[in-house]
């Protein structure tokens, strides 16, 4: 790299560990670290949701995706940006009645019970773990292929600069570094897609350099495999901890609804981006791996000087994904697990250091799963194994229908868990003997089961619910 991107890729690391210095002296309570003092207006929200969702996942997996299937992958993709536009109209404004709230465990106990709060922390936290797991991939990925240093550095370096300001700056802090971000994202990923169409010849070229099946519908895909990926993205990361937490940190329900729902709307347009520059990418480099479709086009194909700055852009696409989770995570475990089971008296002084120390261990972990996951979507396919099936269906039931059977959620929690397990990783190929991939076996076990057990027990009600101070 010349000297004047790496200046500029210097220069976005320095404005994050800025951010965080400057967000330690609006953390003084942990509802500051887990939702910003709920003072998040929606165009706030918009930015911070919109910059973590699109991580390592929605850039450089779908461009990797598009490479080898075209078109087709974003089609299934785009159930997820339909969820969040759904989410963001019927179940974002929601969840601003449950007043004190932080976690997804705060609203599951007064639904179901101080049970169903502690296995949805333990869930919760697994999720978090694993998709913060890819986004530190990603980052390594980022940095391999454009400044040439090993993936294990990469990660170690990237996660590094995450840690800093998450942890000392909790919220605040991630919701600044998200705007930043996402103001970086909306202006170089756009600029990256025309310098490569205009690299491959045009608009026209493109379209007649690629094969047909990269612009159907399905591409090489059987309808079985589009239908589970569509389920996948459609359930797997809906509603999941971050996004959960992005809505109760906003002040009122309208800010809640517009923001969710306009960064849903933002997700279409995305996806399109960052599937193009994958088929670029196929056009001028097709002997690469697909990970490295649009970091290699960054590094190849843009000018002197602008080079560092879209690589902070890729950067900053996955780093506000990796802080987002990484922040969730803490909050979870502090306040669904410790405070809930091992120390409800704990001060709030005490419980902010405590989420500080945690947040720290646990991206220490995420690295660890980084280092070991094959690539970006299937580290991420995985993770949306572990939401879906077990915490989803009675979180949405819970809060859009105000149903309160405990022993509806905690046994369709186990019995989705217990299938997707058995599914995914039992000595039998059940995926293939029936079409139906592990995540669909167990959302359908989930509802199932929760059902049965809600018509029988919908009588009993949860042992203790939270209050407003909790």
């Amino acid at each position: 790299m010349h000297y004047l991107d790496v200046m500029g890729l210097l220069a976005y690391f320095i404005l994050l560990g800025y951010i965080g210095y400057r967000s330690v002296k609006k953390v003084n309570s942990s509802a500051d670290f887990a939702v910003a003092g709920n003072k998040i207006t929606w165009p706030i929200l918009f930015a911070t949701l919109a910059a973590s969702f699109l991580g390592g996942g929605a850039s450089m997996g779908r461009a990797g995706q598009a490479f080898d299937h075209g078109y087709a992958f974003m089609f299934a993709a785009s159930a997820f940006p339909i969820a969040t536009v759904l989410t963001g109209i019927f179940i974002a404004p929601k969840l601003k009645r449950y007043i004190g709230a932080h976690t997804v465990g705060d609203i599951m106990e007064q639904q179901f019970g101080r049970y169903a709060r502690l296995i949805t922390g333990i869930f919760s936290l697994i999720f978090c773990i694993g998709i913060l797991g890819a986004q530190a991939l990603a980052v390594g990925t980022v940095f391999n292929a454009i400044i040439g240093i090993d993936i294990t550095t990469g990660i170690l370096i990237g996660m590094g600069v995450v840690l800093l300001y998450s942890t000392i700056g909790g919220m605040w802090a991630v919701i600044q570094t998200d705007v930043v971000q996402f103001l970086m994202l909306a202006i170089f990923m756009p600029i990256t897609l025309m310098i490569g169409i205009n690299e491959v010849g045009g608009a026209e070229q493109l379209i007649a350099r690629l094969p047909d099946s990269h612009f159907s519908i399905m591409g090489d895909y059987g309808p079985g495999m589009f239908l589970s990926l569509f389920i996948a993205f459609l359930l797997g990361e809906t509603l999941v901890p971050p996004y959960t937490q992005r809505a109760l940190a906003a002040p009122d329900s309208r800010n809640a609804k517009i923001g969710y729902t306009i960064s849903g709307v933002f997700g279409f347009l995305f996806y399109f981006v960052s599937s193009t520059i994958g088929l670029i990418a196929l056009i001028l480099y097709p002997d690469i791996s697909p990970d490295l479709a649009m970091p290699e086009l960054i590094r190849t194909a843009l000018p002197l000087g602008i080079t560092g700055l879209v690589l902070a852009s890729l950067l900053a696409v996955v780093m506000s994904t990796a802080d987002s989770y990484l922040n969730s995570a803490s909050v979870i475990f502090v306040k669904d697990i410790y405070q809930g089971f091992i120390n409800p008296d704990v001060g709030e002084k005490n419980k902010l250091w405590i989420e500080r120390l945690v947040n720290l261990l646990i991206g220490i972990g995420a690295v660890v799963f980084a280092l070991y996951a094959t690539s970006i979507i299937d580290a991420l396919l995985i993770s949306y194994s572990l939401w879906a099936p077990t915490i989803l269906i009675p979180f949405v039931l819970g809060v859009l229908l105000d149903l309160k059977c405990s022993k509806s959620a905690i046994g369709a929690i186990i019995a989705g868990a217990l299938v997707t397990i058995v599914w995914k990783w039992g000595p039998w190929d059940l995926s293939g003997m029936t079409g139906l991939s592990a995540l669909v076996a167990g959302v359908s076990a989930n509802l199932l089961t929760f059902t049965v057990i809600y018509h029988t027990f919908k009588n009993s009600r949860p042992a203790t619910l939270i209050t407003k101070n909790s």
